[in-house]
């Protein structure tokens, strides 16, 4: 059962590497301001689209700041929560008991999984994917929030004494 989903992360993070990777068309790119673009005759009939985007945004404004700082919380209620699970006689199947049952590697993955979120955003940014930049924080909100209301709504499971 793990195995099969540790090569379903590893699939998931090689389409994600996949798709950071992609550079912009540089032909869809906006010509440079006093460079004549070549005119034809039939393109007169043509009505001409304002093709200029908005400037792209800085990485750390504010909606990114809120958005990490998002992601932080939910890793953070994510750790809560599955040690909340684990005091109720749960046991934690995504994850090696090795891992969760160590305080201070636990903590290590949430921050880890908190940073590798961040720097898929800002790869997404830097190859001007902006808007998959931000539903991509969007996105891991929404699945750690998820799993984070999951885990506090199992029932108690009580070991026999």
């Amino acid at each position: 059962m793990i195995r099969s989903s540790c090569a379903s992360f590893v699939t998931a993070i090689i389409i994600l590497a996949a798709f950071c990777l992609v550079q912009p068309a540089g032909a869809q790119g906006v010509t440079e301001h006093g460079a004549a673009a070549p005119h034809h005759e039939s393109d007169a009939s043509v009505p001409t689209r304002n093709t200029s985007k908005p400037a792209p945004h800085a990485f750390w404004d504010r909606t990114n700041l809120a958005l990490f700082s998002g992601i932080a919380v939910t890793r953070g209620m994510d750790y809560a929560s599955t040690r909340n699970f684990q005091a109720r006689g749960r046991q934690e199947i995504l994850l090696p008991d090795e891992v969760v049952n160590n305080s201070a590697g636990f903590a290590s993955l949430e921050a880890a999984a908190t940073m590798t979120s961040i720097g898929i955003s800002y790869l997404l940014h830097r190859t001007g994917h902006h808007t998959l930049e931000r539903w991509m924080s969007i996105g891991h909100i929404g699945v750690t929030a998820f799993g984070d209301i999951r885990n506090y709504s199992l029932e108690s499971r009580h070991r026999a004494q």
